[in-house]
């Protein structure tokens, strides 16, 4: 059964990278055959020669990326647990922190951005602030969700055997709110990403510490379309690294939750 179960996953993703080479195979040839100048639209041949011609400028812009990504979303999902915890264990807290995160998650980070930026002298800061505000509230309600929504008669066991708040906590809620927790994660590796390049195109840093959103708009003033797909490339690579990332270590922790 599980050999079964494994030719299917594997057949189930041989398809899925055919039709996404199908899909750059299409793009290839319509532009062979129209003939579109690749000032409009580059063939992905023609990215992949500006991608390794652009390197030297492109890797390091990654990096810094990367980098923001990865640090807001470690802060995020640090903070967002914490944050639960504290309010699953006082209700008063709960309803004081839980409106404010909601009025923080509705209001678009584009718009929040720019004023972060004013007012934090660090650029790089005020990048990580956006991008920790973009991916702390599904890690926050997920995990709050987990926490609440343990076994009912567990926890009448546990206030049967008169056992303390922090004893129901740490022994019955926050083993049976890993699956929230580990959904919330796997949402926020997304946003993380979502959050850097909003916050570079709002910050507009460029020099050695500019990332590949900075590139994406220099390459865009000097019409350089082909880098801005390259650009794109890029951001798909760190998106699909962070969510296999975020999928094995989940795979992991609910192997050993289980």
């Amino acid at each position: 059964m599980n050999l079964f179960k494994s030719k299917i996953s594997f057949f189930s993703k041989i398809s899925a990278i055919i039709f996404i080479l199908s899909l750059f195979l299409l793009w290839e040839l319509y532009v062979l055959f129209s003939q579109v100048p690749q000032y409009i639209l580059p063939a992905p041949s023609y990215v992949m020669v500006t991608l390794f011609r652009d390197w030297p400028i492109l890797f390091p812009a990654m990096l810094n990326t990367l980098e923001i990504a990865f640090l807001g979303f470690l802060f995020a999902g640090s903070g967002g647990i914490l944050i639960a915890l504290l309010m699953s264990y006082s209700r008063p807290v709960q309803d004081t922190l839980l409106p404010l995160a909601i009025v923080l998650q509705v209001t678009p980070i584009v718009a929040i951005a720019p004023i972060i930026i004013i007012y934090v002298d660090s650029t790089y800061l005020a990048l990580l602030i956006c991008v920790w505000l973009v991916a702390f509230f599904p890690i926050l309600t997920n995990t709050l969700f987990g926490l609440n929504s343990a076994n009912p008669e567990l926890c009448d066991l546990f206030r049967l055997y008169n056992a303390s708040k922090m004893k129901t906590l740490l022994h019955l809620k926050i083993p049976s709110s890993i699956p929230s927790v580990v959904a919330g994660l796997k949402v926020s590796a997304g946003l993380s990403l979502i959050g850097a390049i909003v916050a570079e195109f709002a910050a507009g840093a460029g020099g050695s510490s500019s990332g590949l959103a900075f590139r994406i708009l220099e390459a865009g003033y000097r019409l350089n379309i082909s880098r801005m797909f390259a650009c794109l490339f890029l951001l798909a690579v760190i998106g699909v690294l962070f969510h296999k990332i975020i999928e094995v270590t989940a795979e992991m922790a609910l192997r050993r939750y289980n």
